[in-house]
């Protein structure tokens, strides 16, 4: 009755099956380690974002490597733009996805040492790359300012190549080493997005919270890739079973034709 499945059509159609089996199933476990992945990396920018605000001075110091954990961590620091300093960080988007220019203003500390702070996205509105773009001035004197800590930018990390011999005052990769031999003084590790004080008429316009990793599409791909390893078996039985089907009509009808009509 079920012959047919020794011939080789069938045989590799069942190999083909088994195959995919574990194949769907293996893609399943590794969506799900997707999703856990991702929704754990979730838990912890939204811990950051709202975890109390501190100094920063308590989470980096000159040399310090910014952690995961303490990535998107809101700070404080009290002292002074330096915009004799100030650089401009080229090919940078806003939310709009229109390319520009990051700032990147050194804030000295009352102790002497430097914080970077990125003021924010700014436009393109020289007549070319190599010309210094407008740069809104930031507020004067002594002031506090509060932003979210960020790690050192690296090419490995962003797949921003660091591009030597630009214009003055341009530079690819906000990195805290570079920027403490560039001003010779200390730096503390990484930098902060700056989000407060607002600047004056909107500009720069400032960096927007990070957004949240689709975990949720993992876990329906999970899903999905399961309920495929499921129909595998019950797809290959609806094809056998037709096969059988249409095997045993034609059997009869080759039997009907081979018996003689009756006189």
């Amino acid at each position: 009755m079920y012959r047919f499945l020794l011939t080789r059509q069938w045989v590799i159609l069942t190999l083909v099956a088994l195959l995919l089996i574990p194949t769907m199933i293996r893609l399943g476990i590794w969506q799900m380690h997707r999703y856990e992945m991702r929704s754990a990396r979730n838990q912890l920018v939204s811990d950051a974002l709202h975890a109390k605000p501190v100094p920063v001075e308590e989470l980096t110091s000159p040399g310090h490597a910014v952690t995961t954990h303490d990535r998107y961590r809101t700070v404080t620091a009290t002292g002074r733009f330096d915009t004799a300093h100030e650089v401009v960080v080229r090919r940078r988007t806003n939310s709009d996805d229109e390319v520009g220019y990051h700032v990147l203003t050194p804030f000295v500390l009352s102790d002497g040492r430097v914080l970077l702070v990125n003021r924010g996205w700014i436009p393109s509105d020289g007549p070319s790359q190599t010309t210094l773009p407008r740069v809104p001035a930031p507020p004067s004197g002594q002031v506090t300012v509060q932003g979210r800590l960020m790690p050192d930018e690296t090419t490995s990390a962003s797949g921003i190549k660091d591009l030597k011999g630009l214009p003055a005052r341009q530079i690819m990769l906000i990195n805290s080493e570079e920027q403490a031999r560039r001003l010779h003084a200390e730096v503390l590790g990484g930098y902060i997005q700056q989000t407060a004080p607002e600047p004056k008429g909107g500009s720069p316009e400032q960096i927007s919270d990070p957004g949240k990793e689709d975990a949720p599409l993992n876990y329906a791909y999970m899903i999905q890739w399961w309920l495929f390893a499921a129909g595998v078996p019950y797809g290959w039985w609806v094809l056998v079973r037709r096969e059988r089907r249409d095997r045993a009509a034609a059997a009869r009808e080759a039997r009907a034709e081979a018996t003689p009509a009756s006189v």
